[in-house]
């Protein structure tokens, strides 16, 4: 046997027998709740079988909810001055420490006021205090609107806003504790009553029809006393000096989703053009998981970072590039930066030094690796950024002034207002990953721009050509191949013409 584990009617004390999915009352059991022991015999029967205890399952709790805490003083005690305290609870972990309180209602001074919810260092938050009077009110029930919202200055797109509506009881002048117990009690079903160090705590009177679950507690010599005839549903907390319930806060304003991106990809090259030399420099973009460094073939690559050769008269695909293995090194996030692994037949070099094989090292800003460890000149780079979402390597061999490289953490920004930490190597914008796409934060706005085939790319430019984007890390290879098929048909045509001759 087990107390009532129903989470809509958390004071009910009814016991409810294994296996049964409501208590006495009606009320819905949680899934699993009341049977996952069983009874004792059977979890007696179970040790003695197994020769081991039996494990305790966890506990089986409903989702937190956001919801406020309100706890009210008896009007009377104070000569119609009233204080009520509003406690936050069941927020979600990503608010800002700091939370704004709007209140409206005639109880209140000029209608209205407002307050502010700080979290502790606990994680929990502090309690606010509502104060007014109620002296020369009309008695009746009164309205207090509330609005929570949460806004945070470096994430305007998160705002998000809740709303709760308190109804408060201004009873008459002459008004026993009994007749505002009664009116309080009259629309709420759950009723805990407790007494503490002596006390007496009392609770009269209920006219109508229904049922209450009541869970009754004097503790250190006090005595708790009861006198219901009925009570319709609801829930509420009463002790001796306070009436209490829980109020659930109803989400309004909901954090706006991003739009999709443009141009989703994890390859992607900006290519600038330089009329003067003409010629064009490709930077090329990596937002993967891993990304593996090989040797550019022809066909199908069994890489993602295609390299080859740079020799006086350009790429040679054939030569050193052959020095190169098919799947050379792997580049891959870990601890806030980034790892190369070597996983090739020739080596390399990290500022001079061989790691050995399958031995993943972390990269330092300005370490030098070479490709491959046997022959030097092939394809070296030099780390020019290093932060936790984005790595840049610029070729220092003869490729230099051909490309570089930015491999991406997948999905990961850098941190706000920290110009400092933003991959802006010789010249490099502000670039990220997110949403499956490249995006450009403007350094002098903080605009972030997604970048696709139709984006405006001016402001990129540090150089005095055009800057183009390209969804793939290689465009001039795509370029050769879409440009095969109309060869091969021109070729055709030019037979056909020296036939008909």
């Amino acid at each position: 046997m087990k107390r009532c584990s129903s989470p809509d009617h958390p004071h009910c004390t009814v016991w409810v027998a294994p296996g049964e999915p409501v208590c006495a009352h009606g009320h819905r059991q949680a899934p699993g709740a009341v049977d996952l022991l069983g009874s004792s015999f059977d979890l007696l029967q179970r040790v003695r079988t197994d020769g081991a205890p039996a494990r305790m399952p966890e506990a089986i709790r409903p989702a937190p909810r956001p919801h406020l805490h309100v706890s009210g003083f008896d009007p009377r005690a104070a000569g119609g001055r009233q204080a009520i305290k509003l406690e936050l609870r069941g927020m979600p972990d990503d608010v800002p420490p700091q939370l704004t309180l709007l209140l409206e209602s005639q109880l209140l001074p000029d209608d209205g006021g407002r307050q502010q919810f700080n979290r502790t260092l606990r994680g929990d938050w502090r309690p606010v205090f509502v104060e007014f009077s109620s002296r020369g009110r009309e008695h009746g029930q009164y309205r207090i609107d509330l609005e929570l919202h949460a806004r945070d200055p470096a994430r305007p797109a998160t705002a998000r806003t809740w709303v709760a509506t308190l109804v408060l009881l201004v009873p008459r002048p002459d008004a026993s504790l009994g007749e505002i117990h009664q009116t309080f009690l009259s629309t709420h079903k759950n009723v805990r009553i407790s007494a503490d160090d002596a006390g007496i705590a009392r609770v009269h009177g209920l006219a109508g029809g229904g049922a209450m679950d009541i869970d009754i507690q004097a503790r250190n010599a006090s005595i708790a006393q009861l006198t219901l005839d009925a009570n319709a549903g609801g829930k509420v907390a009463v002790a001796l000096p306070t009436i209490a319930w829980d109020e659930d806060l109803i989400e309004i304003d909901l954090p706006a989703e991003r739009a999709a991106h443009p141009c989703p990809a994890s390859t992607a090259c900006l290519v600038y053009a330089e009329p003067d030399a003409g010629a064009h420099r490709h930077v090329r973009l990596f937002a993967l998981d891993e990304c593996v460094l090989g040797r550019h073939e022809p066909g199908d690559a069994d890489c993602d970072l295609l390299l080859e050769h740079y020799g006086e008269r350009g790429p040679d695909r054939e030569g050193l590039t052959r020095r190169l293995s098919a799947r050379h090194a792997v580049i891959r996030p870990a601890r806030g930066g980034f790892e190369i692994e070597d996983v090739s037949r020739y080596g390399l070099l990290l500022d001079g030094a061989w790691p050995g094989k399958h031995a993943p090292m972390p990269l330092r800003l300005g370490m030098r690796i070479e490709l491959t460890a046997s022959i030097r000149g092939v394809v070296t780079f030099v780390v020019t950024a290093l932060h936790a979402h984005a790595l840049t390597l610029h070729r220092v061999d003869a490729g230099g002034a051909a490309e570089c490289f930015m491999l991406f953490a997948p999905g990961v920004e850098p941190q706000p207002n920290s110009g400092t930490a933003l991959p802006r190597a010789a010249g490099m914008p502000i670039l990220f990953h997110r949403d499956g796409g490249f995006w450009h934060r403007d350094p002098a706005t903080g605009q972030e721009t997604a970048l696709g085939p139709a984006t405006v790319l001016e402001r990129l430019a540090r150089f005095t050509g055009r800057v183009r984007f390209a969804c793939r890390a290689r465009p001039e290879d795509q370029a050769g191949r879409e440009d095969e098929p109309r060869q091969a048909g021109d070729r055709r045509r030019a037979a056909a013409r020296l036939l008909d001759a």
